[in-house]
């Protein structure tokens, strides 16, 4: 994202919560655009980039949840981050499963919700020095971390900003255990106030990713402690 603004699309029907969000967004300078239904949403990324949506549940058209599966499946893989008034366990841990990056409930302070751009920002972004995690064994991943790409066969594996953190993280511990205290402390940081089974969704959506794509590498749960990438034989 170096030399140009950070882009936010805000998808948000109520205009006393979207104005307030824009201009404040704005304000920190990235490059908003402010939608107020999810068929609008989902047109304009499917002719415009952007690094985060901030999805609002309850739109006027369709439900926010079916909005953020809809652009997963589409390929969008910037961050999302989803703010509504429903705030249950099964609210949020649904959310993610359908491919959201973050949850934050209603009614939040802007501080905040700054707070949670940046973070996924910042993971969305290439940081530290440019490598390559590259398996030996033939059907292994190509874990470009500069790029943030990888790629099975030349064939690139579509990820969420959380599902590649927690992938690159476990691929430069290749078979070793990393402790699932360790992968919410770095993939989710500080901001991050949810339950851990926000971990086990990623996960399972990752699994099921690498499965479809073809990859030997299989993430392995170690009951207790963590999880292991192990090289396919």
């Amino acid at each position: 994202m170096l030399g140009r603004m950070p882009s936010v699309v805000v998808v948000e029907d109520e205009e006393d919560i979207a104005f307030p969000l824009v201009r404040t967004l704005e304000r920190e300078g990235y490059e908003v655009t402010w939608l107020e239904s999810g068929k609008a949403a989902l047109a304009h990324l499917s002719t415009k980039s952007a690094d985060i949506m901030i999805l609002d549940l309850g739109l006027p058209d369709m439900d926010g949840l079916d909005v953020c599966r809809a652009a997963r499946d589409a390929g969008f893989d910037g961050g999302i981050l989803i703010v509504t008034a429903r705030a249950g366990e099964l609210d949020r841990v649904v959310g993610l499963d359908y491919g959201a990056d973050d949850y934050l409930s209603k009614p939040f302070g802007l501080a905040e919700l700054q707070a949670r751009v940046r973070a996924l920002l910042r993971r969305s972004q290439a940081a530290g020095s440019a490598h390559v995690l590259e398996a030996d064994e033939p059907g292994g991943l190509r874990i470009d971390t500069d790029a943030r790409r990888v790629t099975l066969n030349d064939a690139e594996v579509a990820l969420t900003v959380k599902e590649f953190d927690v992938l690159a993280l476990l691929a430069a511990s290749r078979d070793k255990v990393v402790s699932r205290e360790h992968l919410m402390s770095e993939v989710w940081d500080e901001n991050w106030f949810g339950s851990t089974k926000t971990l086990d969704v990623t996960i399972g959506r990752l699994r099921s990713k690498l499965e479809d794509a073809g990859a030997t590498d299989r993430v392995v749960a170690i009951r207790g402690v963590g999880f292991r990438l192990e090289s396919g034989t």
